[in-house]
Formats: C-alpha cells, sequence, structure tokens
C-alpha cells in the first residue's frame, strides 16, 4: 500500500459513469458557478460603487459576497474540470491547496455570519450607540478578525491533516478534498485521533457562534415586536430576515454534513449533502438579500444600468 510520502496525486469521486452524464453535469455545475459569479459580483460592486450603501451592514454583505465567491471557486472548477476531460485526478498539493482554501473561506464566513448578527444586534437593540460600537475602525477590526479566524483554522486542520501518514489507497469518495475523506486513509490511529480532536474542538466552537447568533436574534426579535410603528417592525425584519435565512442554510447543511448519524451514510447521499453545504449555499446568498433588501436590488439595477450604458 502506498504511503503518503509516496502519493502524488487523489483520485476524487466520479459523479457519472457515462459520458453523457458527466457533461450534464459539466454544464449543470458551469450554470451553478456563473449564477454565483454574476450574484455575489453585482452585489459586490454595487456596495463598492454606490455611496448609499457604505454603512456596516453592507461593508459586511461586501465580505460575505467576496468569501462566497472565494468558497465555491475552490470546489467547482476542479469538478467541472474533471467532468469535462473525464478525469478523477487531483494534485497531492491541489488538494492541501483545496482543503486549506475551503476551510478558510467556510470559516470566516461563519466567524462572518456571527459579526453580521452583532451588527443587526446593536443597530435594532441599541441605534443611539450604533455610531460608536460600529465605527469603521471597528467593522474593519471585526472583518479582519473573521477573515484571521478563517485562516488560522484553515491552517491549523491542513498541516494537521497532511502530516498523517496515509496507507489506504489514494482514492476519496467526495468530489473536492475534504479532510474526513482524507482521514480515512490514514495508517496511524493516534494522528487521526488527533485530527478527530482538533475537529470536536472546531464543532464547539461554531457551536458557540451559532448559541451567539441565536441570542442575538431573541433579543432582537423582541425589540422588534415591541416597536410602535408598523413600517420600523417592516424595515427591521427585511433587514433581518436575509441573514437569519443565510444563517439557516449555512447551518443547517453544514452540521448535516459533520454530524449526520452513521446509519443514514451511503455515497449518494454523503454526496448530495456535501454539494448542499459546499455549492448551495454561496449561489442561493446574492438571491436571498436581493429579494428582500430594495436598497440593495436599486443599487443593483443601477449598477446594471450604468454598465449598459
Amino acid at each position: 500500500m502506498p504511503n503518503s510520502s509516496s502519493i502524488s496525486e487523489f483520485l476524487l469521486l466520479a459523479l457519472a459513469d457515462t459520458r453523457q452524464l458527466q457533461l450534464l453535469h459539466f454544464w449543470l455545475f458551469l450554470g451553478i458557478y456563473l449564477a454565483a459569479l454574476l450574484g455575489n459580483g453585482l452585489i459586490s460592486t454595487a456596495v463598492a460603487c454606490d455611496q448609499r450603501l457604505h454603512t456596516p451592514m453592507y461593508f459586511f454583505l461586501l465580505n460575505l459576497a467576496l468569501l462566497d465567491l472565494g468558497c465555491i471557486s475552490t470546489t467547482l472548477p476542479k469538478a467541472m474540470a474533471n467532468a469535462l476531460w473525464d478525469t478523477r485526478a487531483i494534485s497531492y498539493s491541489g488538494c492541501a491547496a483545496q482543503v486549506f482554501f475551503f476551510l478558510f473561506f467556510i470559516s470566516a464566513e461563519y466567524s462572518l455570519l456571527t459579526v453580521m448578527s452583532y451588527d443587526r444586534f446593536v443597530a435594532i437593540c441599541k441605534p443611539l450607540h450604533y455610531g460608536t460600537l460600529l465605527g469603521s475602525r471597528a467593522c474593519v477590526t471585526m472583518a479582519a478578525a473573521a477573515w484571521g479566524t478563517g485562516v488560522l483554522h484553515a491552517l491549523l486542520h491542513t498541516v494537521n491533516t497532511f502530516s498523517i501518514p496515509l496507507c489506504q489507497d489514494n482514492a476519496l469518495d467526495q468530489f473536492f478534498c475534504e479532510i474526513p475523506q482524507i482521514l480515512k486513509l490514514s495508517c496511524s490511529q493516534s494522528d487521526h485521533l488527533r485530527e478527530v480532536g482538533l475537529i470536536v474542538v472546531s464543532v464547539l466552537a461554531a457551536f458557540g457562534c451559532f448559541v451567539f447568533i441565536v441570542l442575538s436574534y431573541m433579543q432582537i426579535f423582541r425589540a422588534v415586536l415591541r416597536m410602535p410603528s408598523e413600517h420600523g417592525r417592516h424595515k427591521a425584519f427585511s433587514t433581518c430576515l436575509p441573514h437569519l435565512a443565510v444563517v439557516f442554510l449555512f447551518v443547517s447543511t453544514d452540521f448535516f454534513a459533520y454530524l449526520k448519524p452513521p446509519s443514514l451514510f451511503s455515497q449518494s447521499l454523503n454526496l448530495v449533502v456535501s454539494f448542499l453545504y459546499s455549492v448551495v449555499p454561496p449561489a442561493l446568498n446574492p438571491l436571498i438579500y436581493g429579494m428582500r433588501n430594495q436598497e440593495l436590488k436599486d443599487a443593483v439595477i443601477s449598477r446594471m444600468h450604468l454598465s449598459r450604458n
């Protein structure tokens, strides 16, 4: 059996057995990828160029769009290339890079969603202190902390995973490089348990962020329901519900992917779940925000008209 020093490439899971289905997967992935690029690109451009959107909420949304672009660009292009060229191979260094960047963007996005819940909490529950608590320096610091957390988390897991000796072949049961699938190739039980321990710590940290988001929204909804103005309640809900929907989509798909019972495991289900948490949120997030936020829709439409002229 090969060990990690002799493995020069990994074999990703083939999405289809026939050439027709492979090409179908390619066009499906291409359509989703272009939609994600268009949606997140429009949001990024609108927020960056429209002076009316230079507020903390939209600054964080700009960061979210950039993270979504990075996340989906880490997995789909390689999957599309493999489907188009009828191959399964990914180099050892390419696999390590894919693991690092995917973990980086996912971790940073979750941290950013936590920061965004704090932004909504301050805006609705402490509006008189909003300018003080969320000034430009504070916003940049919190965004930088989210990106930095992603780098640290990804670096820790990537270095630890790829230092584990591998001796169980080089085939992965996934369409992109994912740590649980790489750990299945480990021939060192102690090193395997060390990475599992790191994953448990990461899950606990993610759960702590989730509790913070839930507590924030409990306070937010309590404050919104006490508002005397129906217009004020509608405006508050219009800024909170898209973020809450994105959090639910992100957390539900991630938690189910990593915490689903072993009895539910099957290769096809694992593939569907991994697609849901790695591809669907980055593609749907722009649509979720665009549907509920009139200011953002107006800015995007304005940018589209300017680009045509």
